[in-house]
């Protein structure tokens, strides 16, 4: 079969198509006429599942189009910065791009959402998403670790109508350098794969980490929450145990290093 050519968001739907096809116990030839991939396109895919969960299905972007992160200009990139440094107010746990856009228009700046993903993708400020699924089916500690720690708890939560998130701390490392761009991010993805970050000059601290905790849980009205951590290790801050100890309802599931 000779695949036609294809955009690269129908190729990553297709691929992401195949890979459930496979789950289903489809065989790769059966999966190849379903979806109109090539065999090998689909063993790709596949393959690409299998060592990286979800998130490695999709055809990567090549290159970036005109005008994408240009439509910011420097005070607006200014304002950007300012934002990400600080807790948004209200509910939401942290900033997400629609956020970032209703605060640049607040400040007199008519930047899309769109436009401000692609800020922080060049930035190195958009981490993948990670899915329970994709966990579930890792191959390797992480895999093991989620199957006999995690799932348990992310199952009672959702029985409660609680919520469940997936995030973690990490180290920006941008392709394209901005003056006091703060380095460190923490991270959320929420429903839908939802990006919500916050960004830090210096190594999160425990109130860092305690202050998005507590958002989570005040954003859940009562209801428990789970989240699955990467990026920090808790067992050795007496304050977040102290704070954990105090909020039950609130499951810290920390995921091992590699």
């Amino acid at each position: 079969m000779i695949t036609k050519y294809l955009s690269p968001e129908n190729l990553s739907e297709r691929r992401l198509e195949a890979v459930r096809l496979r789950l289903d116990g489809h065989t790769v030839a059966e999966t190849a006429v379903r979806t109109g991939l090539s065999a090998p396109t689909v063993s790709a895919a596949w393959k690409a599942f299998r060592e990286g969960g979800w998130e490695s299905v999709p055809v990567r972007p090549r290159g970036r189009k005109s005008g994408q992160c240009n439509s910011l200009d420097d005070a607006a990139q200014a304002v950007m910065v300012a934002r990400l440094s600080e807790w948004p107010e209200g509910e939401a746990p942290a900033w997400s791009s629609r956020h970032l856009a209703k605060a640049l228009a607040e400040a007199g700046h008519s930047v899309s959402a769109r436009a401000v993903d692609h800020w922080l993708q060049a930035r190195d400020l958009k981490p993948e998403g990670l899915t329970t699924e994709a966990l579930a089916h890792h191959r390797g500690s992480t895999g093991r670790w989620y199957r006999r720690r995690a799932k348990s708890v992310i199952e009672v939560v959702r029985q409660a109508d609680g919520r469940v998130w997936l995030g973690g701390a990490r180290v920006a490392r941008p392709a394209e350098s901005f003056p006091g761009l703060p380095r460190y991010q923490l991270y959320l993805h929420g429903k839908r794969g939802v990006l919500y970050t916050r960004c830090l000059g210096f190594p999160p601290l425990a109130s860092d980490y305690l202050g998005l905790f507590q958002r989570l849980l005040d954003q859940a009205s009562g209801k428990p929450v789970a989240l699955v951590f990467h990026g920090a290790c808790f067992q050795f801050s007496p304050e977040v145990r102290r704070w954990l100890d105090a909020h039950p309802d609130f499951h810290l599931l920390n995921r091992p290093m590699p």
